[in-house]
């Protein structure tokens, strides 16, 4: 676990309260809700993310997590409401022109080229490549400089997340938590503002789980602001600046970890009603729940 970090402060304007606004958000939902047939997974009323800060989205399985990420991030469409990023109205705009306007993600379940080498699935993300367009392909005389450049940078990254060694290997043959951290690296080619992290620890060996810890710590050091979806209530009491829960599909709590790991509405959302429960005891991980069990 990283050393103790000192957490923003004054965040919020006021007590944390589910939608209470904050200080300078970069992200603001509004009325956004998802129906899957008569299942409701998304009903946000309103929702502001602070921006310079590290965010974790937590909530028992089924809460509508991940089904929020791929709203935000254009990768799904709600039945109605709206959302801005950085003052700009995301409602509609397809994920690949939100991550070039600095928005970017990571999903639970990694995405890397198996066929295609570590460096090679690093240069894809960068944004802007003149050699991508057919005529200007047959010219690389006009990209040259730029491919040099976007090499460069891919491999400082590499090296920052010590997977430089593994450059010239094919995508497949790294572990889940290298993986994972390519993910993370791949992002970052992208000179993102936003980083958005779905579950950064799933699957990953404890070895790899302390880097990948110190990376997301970095990304908000270097001025990026991360909102990330993580069950271990280890990791999000110590990274966390603020913390939004949700449960069938609604927020129902916000708050610093500490207020929000005692709050009522968020034990009852975890372990059902009137259960006296410290979320962190023993494991350190929350008891998720199946939700097709548990209905």
């Amino acid at each position: 676990m990283p050393g103790k970090r000192i957490k923003s402060t004054g965040l919020a304007k006021g007590p944390g309260t589910p939608g209470i606004p904050k200080v300078d958000p970069i992200l603001i939902v509004d009325n956004v809700t998802r129906n899957f047939g008569g299942v409701t997974a998304v009903d946000v009323n309103h929702l502001e993310i602070p921006r310079h800060a590290i965010t974790a989205l937590i909530g028992p399985n089924g809460a509508g997590k991940t089904t929020l990420f791929n709203l935000l991030c254009g990768f799904d469409k709600p039945n109605t409401g709206s959302w801005t990023y950085d003052g700009h109205n995301l409602a509609g705009v397809p994920s690949f022109k939100v991550a070039r306007m600095g928005q970017v993600r990571t999903f639970q379940l990694t995405k890397a080229l198996s066929l295609l080498s570590v460096l090679e699935n690093m240069k894809l993300g960068a944004k802007n490549q003149r050699g991508e367009r057919f005529w200007a392909a047959l010219m690389p005389w006009t990209w040259g400089k730029q491919e040099t450049e976007i090499t460069a940078k891919a491999r400082d990254l590499l090296k920052r997340f010590k997977l430089d060694a593994k450059e010239q290997d094919f995508a497949a043959s790294l572990s889940g938590g290298q993986r994972k951290l390519l993910d993370m690296a791949r992002a970052l080619m992208n000179d993102p503002t936003l980083v958005m992290l779905d579950e950064p620890m799933a699957g990953v060996n404890p070895a790899l789980t302390q880097s990948l810890l110190d990376h997301v710590l970095d990304l908000k050091d270097r001025g990026m602001t991360v909102l990330f979806v993580e069950h271990d209530m280890h990791m999000v009491r110590h990274i966390a600046d603020w913390v939004v829960v949700m449960a069938e599909g609604k927020i129902v709590a916000e708050g610093p970890p500490e207020t929000v790991m005692e709050d009522q509405a968020v034990i009852d959302a975890y372990l059902g009603a009137h259960q006296d429960v410290d979320l962190g005891v023993v494991t350190g991980r929350i008891p998720t729940i199946d939700t097709k069990e548990s209905k």
